[in-house]
């Protein structure tokens, strides 16, 4: 997987030498037509202005702008060579286990209170999507983490997005310049506002004539200006400064309306050209799968307004120098003019323009899961079952664990409850959590890593990370119990849950641990759920004996020559080791 990136990014330098070249060749032209511009133009004031002369003037300044133009390109080609290659290293380092060093976590996602986003290492530090989000806008990002989070789809909706982020997976050259082009847009939190001021028709001007009004008198200055200049008469430089009077009034009185409604259009009109580019290379793509296909075509109809809606901010954006939008506004009326094509873009596009950035956003959360068959070695794609609480997986592994040190086991459940016991250390909890983050990509309609994963679709609801809170006075013991009863009620109004607590009622005595234990794997029996508790506490595995649902397993260390060693393994049975004393002796506390 490796050498995929690798072999990009060697592919991807050569390029950048090659554009380098170009860029040498054409700054080297731009020097030469500058020269004779300015000869020409010299050329042109000693002979009195030729015909002829002019031509060749305004011939060459023609070159020189095409040239100028070839030179940005190349420059930007250079840019996005440069931008390929800092994904492929981010993919490298995803491979390497690296990848906590990058700086986005999702902070703003997380949240302490979900059902399981921080006890499975969703968001957050060292989490999943800090390790497989490629995602770069604002709409990007909420649809990656709400597949994560809050998955409702149904069984087609997950057999279209098995295919689409399949023939995602394998089109990397498509996944990363795509990314690159989203990564130009950025992530910017005022989008919403954006979006609900363009899904606003309220009419900047009703008044049909007094739209006329502008464009006409926009029109005759601009006459005015030119008849004035040709013919240099002063009757015309008259009328043509009372025009730019007028006009000048028109724009100050209508100043502060005209740049509210344009609003955050003003704002981010430089994110809003870069999605030409996304949009432009994204339907230019041919898809096999349904998903994408739909996805493609929604975005034919986004096509034309977006590029209206990207010259429209192209053009706001023109009015950020001072003179220029003097100048603008004094000929040409420049802030109503805006007003007016964004005010009549609304009438046409309103109702669409959400829709639009939900979908790019989509596309961007599907490239963000084809990330993880590139990067993590035993994956493939989960199948559902319509039986209650299964779930039945080989080789099955933490894909948040390096490829070279994870350690996959097969597991079954089906409609039990398990209580897994062992040492300190010997892998419990990693195992519990492999299996609830393994459930949460496969209820998101991702690959899961797993040599083969048999699932029915269950809400998942964890106790693992406890957090007491002192602002509320709330002690560890007392945040855990609130957590599980959280879990009871759950199980009661939805048997298709999938629970997950670690080392239950840690926060108090073995007396009450073991009776608090007891009555809530009876109640949570009741509700015919699945799920597993870990536990220190091997009183509490005899509940096996007492109900045919609860089953025992375990995590075991052995020891060679004085030395601990732990296989990560899970084992029929409950723990017939234990470390802690060696554990105390090894750090010096016991002698």
């Amino acid at each position: 997987m490796e050498s995929m990136f690798n072999n990009d990014i060697k592919k991807r330098k050569e390029n950048i030498v090659e554009y380098n070249k170009n860029a040498n060749i054409i700054t080297i032209i731009k020097m030469f037509l500058f020269i004779l511009i300015c000869y020409s133009i010299y050329k042109v004031y000693v002979n009195h202005y030729p015909i002829k002369l002019i031509l060749i003037s305004i011939v060459e300044i023609i070159l020189f702008i095409i040239a100028s133009l070839a030179h940005k390109t190349t420059y930007d080609q250079i840019h996005k060579e440069e931008g390929i290659i800092k994904i492929d290293e981010a993919n490298i380092k995803r491979i390497n286990g690296q990848w906590s060093d990058f700086d986005d976590i999702g902070e703003e996602f997380i949240d302490y209170d979900h059902n399981y986003a921080t006890d499975l290492d969703i968001v957050g530090n060292k989490s999943l999507f800090q390790m497989i989000n490629s995602t770069g806008t604002y709409y990007g990002r909420r649809r990656f983490v709400e597949d994560l989070l809050s998955p409702n789809f149904s069984d087609k909706d997950l057999k279209k997005r098995h295919e689409a982020i399949t023939e995602l997976s394998k089109d990397y050259n498509f996944c990363v310049e795509t990314e690159y082009d989203f990564s130009l847009v950025g992530v910017d939190d005022d989008f919403p506002n954006l979006i609900s001021q363009l899904k606003d028709k309220n009419r900047f001007i009703k008044n049909s004539y007094l739209k006329l009004l502008f464009k006409v008198s926009s029109i005759i200055t601009c006459l005015a200006l030119l008849y004035s200049l040709l013919t240099k008469s002063t009757i015309s430089f008259i009328i043509l400064n009372c025009l730019i009077i007028f006009q000048l009034l028109l724009w100050v009185l209508g100043y502060l309306k005209a740049n509210h409604y344009v609003g955050t259009l003003k704002k981010l009109a430089p994110k809003i050209s870069r999605y030409d580019n996304v949009i432009d290379n994204i339907t230019k793509t041919k898809f096999t799968c349904d998903k994408l296909n739909k996805i493609e075509k929604d975005l034919k109809t986004a096509k034309t307004g977006v590029n209206q809606l990207s010259r429209i901010a192209s053009n706001i954006n023109q009015r950020n120098n001072g003179v220029m939008c003097i100048i603008l506004n004094t000929l040409l009326l420049w802030d109503y003019k805006n007003a007016i094509d964004l005010d009549n873009w609304k009438q046409e596009y309103s109702d669409l323009v959400e829709s639009w950035f939900y979908t790019l956003g989509e596309l961007e959360s599907l490239i963000s899961f084809s990330n993880l068959p590139r990067v993590c070695n035993n994956v493939s794609l989960p199948t559902f079952t319509e039986k209650n609480n299964i779930i039945e997986t080989i080789n099955m592994g933490h894909p948040l664990i390096n490829n070279e040190k994870r350690v996959c086991n097969d597991f079954k459940l089906d409609n039990n409850i398990y209580i897994i016991s062992g040492s300190n250390m010997s892998g419990k909890t990693t195992f519990m959590r492999t299996v609830g983050i393994n459930m949460v990509l496969a209820r998101a309609g991702s690959y899961v890593c797993a040599d083969s994963m048999l699932s029915s679709k269950m809400k998942i609801i964890t106790s693992m990370r406890i957090r007491d809170d002192l602002n509320e006075g709330i002690s560890t013991f007392y945040a855990e119990l609130k957590r599980i009863k959280k879990i009871v009620d759950q199980s009661h109004n939805d048997p298709h849950t999938l629970f997950l607590i670690d080392e239950i009622f840690r926060g108090t005595n073995s007396v009450d641990r073991l009776k608090g234990a007891e009555g809530v794997l009876k109640e949570l029996c009741k509700s015919h759920v699945s799920g597993m508790i870990t536990t220190h506490d091997l009183e509490v595995c005899n509940l096996e004996d007492e109900n045919p649902n609860i089953m025992n397993y375990s995590f075991n260390e052995h020891y060679v020559d004085g030395d601990i060693y732990f296989d990560y393994k899970i084992k029929n049975g409950r723990s017939l080791t234990t470390n802690a004393e060696y554990l105390l002796r090894k750090v010096g506390i016991l002698t």
